[in-house]
């Protein structure tokens, strides 16, 4: 699963009891392989907190035996073993917005890569090195769109689903944090919610350990996402292999973009830009989030960094 590096610049988890001063409740559990945390304020809202745990964990677990590649139970399991499936809610909506955003990023994002994920050993499958011969098979078996690998937008698109409940039930001041982060309005403070984002170097194996920037929210919806190649990776023969293939060549990236943050509108779009970006590297995805309304991004490279106009951060 490609691993992210945001995490929240707060204090650790608070009980619920702690947090009732501003209306605030704190929600958390364990999900598509790792703790998330949804933090909202529940002034005004009538549903009870159990109702609203129990909720979320509903579509959670619901999310999970649709797109998980991991569940042997899964729509995304089951159809990628060939067999056939009725599509629910999330396969079809998370289907249809990764070909919208394989189009938008002329490909540099495509679910249907899985079999390259695969050969290469960052997949389903454990594998690594192929010969030109087994790269030239993945790549014509990704056109026929049998084996699908939701994981760069699976958690994004989860966070969204999570909010859109919340938004429901009347919460608008919240974070969702499921691996990737949806937030808006402010924090139990009062203030726009804050991120970090990691130094992107091999030795930082541990999130939050050493940050780069600060991320700054100005109160409005929006998903924030970091993807990076440097915790996944392996070597061999003195040579470093990243995780991210670019799906248009079927070979592993080689420029010098070591992480990739954006803020868009939706967790689900940031999740599928920050992967794009890392494909296509540096100069490519400047243009990309330029190119987009309402998409502000921070690029560290090897060389250096690149910040967007609208990108709210400070550097420690």
């Amino acid at each position: 699963m490609i691993r992210k590096t945001l995490f929240l610049l707060l204090s650790a988890l608070c009980l619920l009891t702690a947090c009732r001063p501003g209306g605030y409740a704190v929600f958390s559990g364990y999900a598509q392989g790792g703790v998330y945390t949804v933090k909202a304020d529940l002034q005004g809202v009538r549903v009870p907190q159990e109702e609203i745990g129990a909720a979320i964990d509903s579509l959670l677990d619901a999310i999970d035996f649709s797109l998980s590649g991991y569940n042997r139970n899964s729509l995304l399991t089951r159809y990628n073993a060939g067999e056939e499936v009725e599509p629910d809610r999330f396969f079809s909506e998370v289907r249809e917005l990764s070909a919208r955003y394989k189009e938008e990023t002329g490909g540099a994002f495509d679910v249907a890569a899985a079999p390259l994920f695969d050969i290469w050993g960052f997949g389903f499958t454990a594998d690594s090195l192929p010969d030109p011969e087994r790269i030239a098979a993945a790549l014509a078996a990704c056109k026929e769109e049998k084996v699908l690998n939701f994981n760069a937008i699976a958690q994004g698109y989860t966070c969204d689903v999570v909010a859109a409940y919340l938004h429901g039930i009347g919460v608008h001041n919240m974070l969702v944090d499921i691996g990737e982060i949806f937030c808006e309005g402010v924090n139990p403070a009062g203030r726009g919610w804050t991120i970090g984002v990691d130094n992107p170097v091999d030795s930082n194996a541990i999130p939050g350990s050493e940050i780069r920037s600060i991320w700054e929210s100005d109160g409005s919806a929006c998903g924030i996402v970091t993807s990076g190649n440097y915790r996944k990776f392996y070597i061999r023969d003195g040579r470093k292999y990243a995780h991210t293939i670019d799906p248009r060549t079927g070979y592993p990236v080689t420029h010098d973009l070591l992480s990739a943050t954006i803020v868009a509108p939706t967790a689900a779009e940031a999740d599928a830009l920050a992967t794009a970006c890392m494909v296509v590297g540096p100069e490519q995805a400047r243009r990309l989030i330029e190119s987009r309304p309402g998409t502000e991004g921070y690029l560290i490279m090897g060389s250096g960094t690149w910040m967007s106009e609208g990108f709210r951060a400070r550097t420690r």
